[in-house]
């Protein structure tokens, strides 16, 4: 479930950047907040949409539970998330409540336009931002790679997961830049990003010996994945697909090893 894995990530980022159990507790529960309002307003927002594209694997077209609920439990966890964010102060409340709304406006609008990524860099890209104001009271931000890096893995994960969902899409009438530009191309732009970010963090990361290997892996990884997508002659992307997801791991796992080098304490 998307939510528990940004939700966990978060968790392990912020106690590897130093931030103290309590404040991680109370920011955790927030992103986890964020999180739910973010996927339920899309079950919502997409339950007519998926239902015609025969989505068995959607709670609502399944029948697991009606749309009103679904709609109303979004609505729920977004209160919370701004209460929860709230609690942290004003600096990180604004940052966070900034990237669940970026999320929101890709649930009820950008996901249909050529700027669908948009919500992706800014939403991840605000990750690092949260942490380091959460840590103190006028803490510094962190340098502007580091956003940037999160930015370009947040993105890569929406051309990544637009993979496979080709027919679906086309029902639904989603017509965001991934399924402009079909499937082996989403496959390339999802392992060049993550080539990217990780090339990023290896450069602002430091010398730590496991940093280096993850981000090193991953960056093996991701070009083996756009090898895979440009060159093979069969249009099939199962195994870019796969290499990108690993990568895209790997990045993320070298993120958290590297929290307290890339949060700078006030």
């Amino acid at each position: 479930m998307p939510a528990l894995a940004v939700t966990a990530f978060v968790a392990a980022f912020a106690l590897s950047a130093g931030l103290s159990p309590g404040r991680t507790v109370l920011l955790t529960a927030a992103v986890f907040a964020g999180q739910l309002s973010v996927g339920w307003s899309n079950d919502y927002l997409d339950a007519g949409r998926d239902s015609a594209a025969g989505r068995s694997d959607k709670p609502i077209p399944a029948g697991l539970t009606a749309a009103r609920a679904v709609g109303l439990g979004a609505l729920l966890a977004l209160a919370c998330c701004v209460v929860l964010s709230a609690l942290l102060g004003t600096r990180p409340a604004v940052i966070h409540l900034t990237a669940v709304g970026s999320a929101w406006t890709y649930n009820g609008w950008l996901k249909f336009t050529r700027l669908s990524f948009l919500p992706y860099v800014v939403s991840f890209g605000l990750v690092p931002a949260v942490l380091v104001a959460a840590t103190l009271p006028g803490s510094p931000t962190p340098e502007l790679a580091v956003p940037v890096a999160g930015g370009l893995l947040g993105a890569s994960a929406h051309f990544a997961n637009t993979i496979g969902d080709e027919r679906a899409d086309a029902v639904t009438g989603v017509r965001g830049l991934p399924q402009r530009i079909g499937p082996r191309a989403s496959a390339a732009v999802s392992a060049v990003l993550v080539v990217l970010a990780a090339v990023i963090l290896l450069v602002i990361a430091g010398g730590r010996p496991v940093t280096i290997l993850f981000l090193v892996g991953a960056t093996v990884l991701a070009g083996a994945g756009l090898l895979d997508s440009v060159f093979r002659r069969t249009p099939g992307t199962a195994l870019a697909f796969r290499l990108n997801v690993a990568a895209a791991a790997l990045v993320v796992t070298g993120f958290v090893a590297s929290g307290a080098a890339l949060t700078p304490q006030a």
